[in-house]
C-alpha cells in the first residue's frame, strides 16, 4: 500500500511538471514526456529541428518549470571554453589566483545552436555532461544537481557551422524532433498572449529537492531479465543491420535501458514493459549509429531514425 502511495506521489508530481510546460509549450505532448523521462534518467538533451520550431521555447519552459538556476549560452563560432566553464583570476589583494565560475555552473544550460562553435569549444562539455564536474586548471569542481544540458541545433543550414562529432552526440541520452504543429496548435499558438510575458509569469511545479528524489525513483523502476535480453537484441541488430556502419555501443545500451526506466515513471509505473522500451528508442539509439549513407540534415536524420523503427519491427519483444 505504501509503495502504491509513493508511486501515486511520483505521478501526480511529474503530471505536475508536464502541464506546466504544456502552458506556453502548445501541442507535441509527447515530446514534453520525452524531455521530462531525459531530466529524470539524469540525461542530457538535443533538439534538433528547423527554425522556428520552438526548441528554445522548450528548454526555457522546462528550466522555468522547475526550482533550479537557469543559464542560457549563444554558441558562436568565437566562444571560448572558458567562457562557459570559467576561469582563474589574478587576486592582486589576496595574491593568489580566484576560480571564476562560468554558465556551466547551473542546474539547467541550455546551449543554443551548439553547431555553431569549434569543437574545441563543443568538447568543454563532455566531462561536465559525462562527470557531473568540470577541471580547470588542475583543479575538479562539482556541478550542482540535478543538472540537465539541452542543446539545440539547426539540421538545415550548414554555412559557419561544425558538426557534432559522434563522441559529443553520444554524451546526449536522446535526440529529439518536435515538427510543425497541426492546424488546431497553430491556431491556439497564435491566439496565445506574448510568450516572453508568458515565460516570466511562469512559477516552478517542482522544487529541486523533488526532482532529485523523482531521480531516485527512477533509478529504482524495475526491469525484468526478459525486457534486458530486450534491449541487447536491440544493440545486436543494429551492429549488423546492413545500412549501419557503426552500430549500438554498450553505453549506448544502457543508455536505453536508463531512458525505458524514466519513461514507465513518466507513464506512472515503477516496473518497465517492452512499449516503454520502443517509445524511447528512437530519440535514444537514432543519433548513436553512423550509418552507411551520405546524406547530410533532416535527410540523414529521417533515415537514421527509420533504420532504428525497421530494427524495431524485426527484434521479437517479451
Amino acid at each position: 500500500m505504501a509503495e502504491r502511495a509513493l508511486e501515486s506521489v511520483a505521478a501526480d508530481k511529474i503530471q505536475l511538471l508536464i502541464e506546466s510546460i504544456g502552458e506556453v509549450f502548445v501541442g507535441k505532448a509527447e515530446v514534453v514526456r520525452l524531455t521530462v523521462a531525459t531530466l529524470l534518467a539524469r540525461g542530457h538533451l538535443l533538439i534538433e529541428d528547423v527554425p522556428g520550431i520552438g526548441k528554445t521555447l522548450l528548454g526555457v519552459a522546462l528550466a522555468h518549470s522547475v526550482e533550479a538556476s537557469f543559464r542560457r549560452i549563444q554558441f558562436t563560432n568565437d566562444l571560448l571554453p572558458s567562457d562557459i566553464l570559467g576561469l582563474s583570476v589574478f587576486n592582486q589583494r589576496d595574491t593568489q589566483f580566484e576560480f571564476k565560475p562560468g554558465p556551466i555552473f547551473s542546474h539547467v544550460v541550455l546551449a543554443d545552436e551548439i553547431n555553431r562553435s569549434t569543437p574545441k569549444t563543443q568538447s568543454a562539455l563532455l566531462e561536465a555532461m559525462n562527470d557531473l564536474q568540470v577541471t580547470i586548471d588542475g583543479k575538479t569542481h562539482a556541478l550542482p544537481e540535478p543538472f540537465l544540458v539541452i542543446a539545440t541545433q539547426n539540421p538545415v543550414e550548414y554555412h559557419g557551422t561544425f558538426p557534432l562529432p559522434e563522441a559529443q552526440l553520444d554524451r546526449f541520452l536522446m535526440r529529439l524532433q518536435i515538427g510543425y504543429p497541426t492546424p488546431e496548435q497553430a491556431k491556439r499558438i497564435l491566439m496565445e498572449k506574448d510568450l516572453v510575458h508568458q515565460l516570466k509569469e511562469m512559477r516552478p511545479a517542482l522544487r529541486r529537492e523533488e526532482v532529485l528524489a523523482l531521480q531516485d525513483q527512477a533509478d529504482a523502476v524495475r526491469v525484468s531479465e526478459p525486457l534486458l535480453d530486450y534491449i541487447i537484441r536491440i544493440a545486436e541488430a543494429t551492429r549488423a543491420a546492413k545500412s549501419v556502419k557503426l552500430g549500438l555501443s554498450p553505453r549506448g545500451a544502457l543508455a536505453l535501458c536508463r531512458a525505458a526506466r524514466a519513461y514507465a515513471l513518466v507513464a506512472g509505473r515503477d516496473y518497465c514493459v517492452p512499449d516503454d522500451v520502443k517509445a524511447v528508442a528512437v530519440p535514444v539509439v537514432s543519433h548513436r549509429l553512423v550509418l552507411d549513407t551520405s546524406l547530410y540534415g533532416v535527410a540523414r536524420i529521417a533515415e537514421s531514425d527509420e533504420a532504428v523503427a525497421g530494427i524495431l519491427r524485426t527484434v521479437s519483444a517479451p
